[in-house]
């Protein structure tokens, strides 16, 4: 479909229907599109918005006493131009947040907050702490952030704050919030069915209820999607349920969580077939299969009218298999009978200890996949298997006082929790071949085992116990200044048991007390200015432990083939800026300017080995993300509008050498330096977000988002010696009308003008592979390329 006529059946979708009915019903008072229930439930006032100091559910403190910029959305905010989505929301309406999309797809982006990542890839650098209901959501193996996971439907509010002690372990540049819907905040029911470009079908449902003092609340979604890339296919299956108690002041919740995901993100692909064919993929495939159960128990009580008493406890297991078809370095030996590693003289072996032959000419395997390159010696691939079982458990309690001290208000949290975790990983590389699309087809079950384990498999049982005791107090000095203090001392023990050996065998503790502090002070009732210095730290993960080594490094699907010790990583954070909001003809006028600085001692990255396609965790000592934020909204009953810019420099700070033999600014031997001052690859310095929701009439709504952001560096070019990404600016449409008071359509257009962009860069060998379409291709360079123009339509019933 051309775009042209995509647009216009999105517009018939959603404004036939406004048209129809507009002639019918002139007029109708009864009709109010979500923007503008949302807007009046909000736009008069005074309204006071309270944030956990804490990530426990049930004890909140004034957002305007923070000494950190806050970000606040709700349900409404995720579904304004679409389907509820949790990344999409945040990154259309927080300023400070930015989506990769390292793999290339929907389900799987990586978040970044100032610079700092949560995000599923085990071989990025996690630098927030994710918390849902409360209980901690990073995955014990590697701290990874599974967004697919989350049932987006069925969100209440999300809140990120800056770094603040009191969240934990790997809050080094802040926290990330997600609250659940129950049947107390959220009764009624919804069914909702979309579609649309890229074979995207889509089904989602919630209902919930209250009977007395109990209450229920279940959500469920079904995705199907051919992905818009080749060979890109993903399902998401997702189901929420929470049961909840309350009697006064008093409040228990039961939740669980369960998902069951099949996810195709085929990553980077090199710039001259990106030329030739935005869609087309590297090497494949690229799968991540997710099964999840989660289950918590939240519980929130008054002692007293001034003390309470807030606590979880958690139990969640997942089961992840990655299959990553790859290209790799293996070729024929200079004994044309065996296949060696690239450099034509060391022999691959099998599990056994035996070479790998190269395959015969004529043979059965030959004859039924039919390619006569492999037949003649290659070219070769490798499919990276993994499965990581995981069972996460842990509980947290905290007492909250409010009574006043020396007659000011006074509010204190107190508290302590554990997060402990197993998980048993294993890894395999296989040998196979390269089709002319570049698929990896195998080489009949033919595991590649190398005595010096620069590739072998991997079996290792890990266990990790994290404790925290914790404290936050805001105390009142005047009316109109805040002051907050804060501690969390963590305590953090890995131990890794190797199940084929001894080499990943290690016991490794770390422990650390983070001090936090701020103002806050109410310049005047609608202006208020806050600044604060907190730090953090994050414990090496048990992956990263196992994979420390540049003599036994891992592939990118995360192999752990050695157990050097690491540092852990410490943040220290300083933030300061100004909140302001005015009541403005009849709307409300919200503004926002701040300045935030995040210096990490020890950071760890995962940096790049000279084997091809390996890489591996290590110190790279300090780095530093500093910048400037602003942020100016307006709205109204029938009018939104709002704007953002951030500033982001993130450096490295420490003189480094290292390697990448694909990089081309890099020496003979494939190594090159990276000086202070250097920025990080991935990040983009300069990013702006704007947007406006109007109704049109009191049924009919529609939108405009945009987003622009400035080019970034490579990973694997921390040296800054490539060319960056391009900037871009993506602009997406969406409208809804309400049909009945039950019953409204909804469009949308995603990358309305078809810009060509990218979000993500890595090189790669792509001279090393054959692609039909670019005979001779041979730039290392590879990137991710964003979706092109896209449209979907849908309708939402409530009851």
């Amino acid at each position: 479909m051309t775009r042209t006529g995509l647009i216009l059946a999105v517009a018939l979708c959603a404004l036939g229907p406004a048209w129809s009915y507009a002639q019918t019903r002139p007029g109708s008072s009864d009709l109010q599109s979500p923007a503008g229930q949302d807007a009046a439930a909000s736009s008069p006032a005074e309204e006071i918005t309270v944030i956990g100091s804490t990530p426990l559910l049930g004890s909140g403190v004034d957002r305007d006493k923070v000494p950190a910029n806050t970000v606040v959305l709700r349900s409404s905010d995720l579904e304004r131009t679409g389907t509820a989505s949790l990344t999409r929301g945040l990154n259309e309406n927080a300023g400070s947040v930015d989506l990769d999309q390292a793999v290339g797809n929907e389900f799987q982006p990586n978040l970044l907050f100032r610079g700092f990542e949560a995000s599923p890839l085990a071989g990025d650098a996690q630098g927030l702490a994710v918390y849902v209901n409360g209980s901690r959501f990073n995955a014990s193996f590697a701290d990874t952030t599974n967004w697919d996971l989350i049932p987006d439907i069925a969100i209440r509010e999300i809140d990120v704050e800056g770094s603040n002690p009191a969240f934990g372990l790997n809050s080094l540049g802040g926290g990330v919030a997600v609250k659940m819907k129950d049947g107390f905040s959220s009764p009624g029911g919804r069914v909702e069915a979309s579609g649309g470009s890229f074979g995207r079908v889509q089904l989602t449902g919630e209902y919930g209820a209250q009977a007395g003092d109990f209450a229920a609340y279940v959500a469920a979604t079904g995705a199907n999607s051919d992905g818009w890339r080749e060979n890109s296919p993903s399902q998401v299956r997702q189901l929420y349920a929470d049961l909840g108690w309350r009697h006064g002041d008093d409040e228990v919740h039961w939740g669980l969580i369960y998902a069951n995901t099949n996810l195709v993100g085929n990553g980077t692909t090199p710039v001259e077939l990106l030329d030739v064919d935005r869609a087309a993929v590297f090497t494949y495939p690229d799968e991540t299969r997710n099964r999840y159960v989660r289950t918590t128990l939240n519980g929130n009580f008054a002692l007293t009218d001034t003390l309470s008493v807030q606590a979880n406890a958690y139990y969640s297991y997942l089961d992840q298999r990655t299959y990553n078809g790859d290209a790799g370095d293996e070729a024929v030996c200079l004994d044309p009978s065996t296949v060696c590693e690239g450099d034509g003289e060391t022999v691959l072996t099998d599990r056994f200890g035996h070479p790998i032959r190269n395959v015969i000419h004529g043979s059965p395997y030959v004859t039924q996949y039919g390619f006569a390159e492999f037949a003649a010696g290659g070219p070769y691939s490798v499919l990276n298997v993994t499965s990581t079982l995981t069972d996460s458990y842990g509980a947290s309690a905290q007492l909250t006082s409010t009574r006043d001290v020396l007659g000011h208000h006074n509010h204190l949290v107190a508290g302590a929790g554990y997060d402990g975790g197993t998980s048993d990983f294993s890894a395999e590389t296989y040998l196979g071949g390269l089709t002319t699309g570049r698929d990896y087809v195998p080489y009949p079950d033919i595991e590649i085992v190398q005595a010096d384990l620069s590739i072998a498999p991997v079996s290792v049982h890990t266990t990790n116990d994290y404790a925290g005791v914790f404290a936050v107090d805001t105390f009142d000095i005047t009316d109109t200044l805040f002051a907050t203090g804060s501690f969390r001392w963590n305590h953090a023990q890995v131990d890794l048991t190797d199940r084929l050996g001894t080499s990943l065998n290690g016991n490794h503790a770390f422990q650390r007390l983070n001090p936090g502090g701020g103002l806050s002070y109410k310049i005047t009732p609608s202006l208020t200015a806050y600044a604060g210095y907190s730090e953090s730290d994050r414990a090496p993960t048990p992956s990263e432990l196992s994979c420390a080594s540049p003599q036994a490094p891992c592939s990118l699907t995360n192999f752990f083939v050695g157990d050097p010790d690491l540092k852990q990583v410490v943040s220290h954070s300083v933030e300061a800026g100004v909140n302001a909001h005015y009541s403005v003809g009849g709307g409300r006028l919200v503004g926002h300017a701040g300045y935030f600085r995040t210096q990490n001692d020890d950071d760890i990255q995962f940096v790049t080995s000279l084997t091809v396609g390996r890489a591996y965790f290590r110190n790279v000592g300090q780095t530093l993300r500093q910048g400037a934020e602003g942020s100016l909204s307006y709205k109204t009953r029938r009018v939104l509008a709002y704007a953002s810019y951030t500033y982001t420099a993130a450096t490295f700070r420490t003189p480094l050498v290292l390697s990448n033999p694909d990089n081309p600014g890099a020496d003979a031997n494939g190594n090159y330096v990276v000086k202070p001052g250097d920025t990080l690859p991935g990040v983009p310095m300069h990013a702006v977000k704007f947007g406006s929701q109007v109704d049109v009439t009191r049924a009919w709504s529609a939108g405009i988002t945009g987003i622009a952001a400035s080019g970034q560096y490579l990973f694997g070019d921390e040296g800054n010696q490539s060319q960056k990404t391009s900037g871009y600016v993506v602009f997406n449409f969406n409208t809804q009308y309400q049909l009945t008071a039950h019953l409204q359509v909804f469009g949308t257009i995603e990358n309305m003008f078809g810009a060509r962009y990218e979000t993500y860069g890595t090189f790669g060998p792509t001279a090393a592979v054959p692609i039909v379409q670019v005979p001779n291709a041979s730039n290392p360079r590879s990137l991710t390329p964003g979706a092109p123009v896209a449209g979907f339509c849908g309708v939402r019933y409530t009851f």
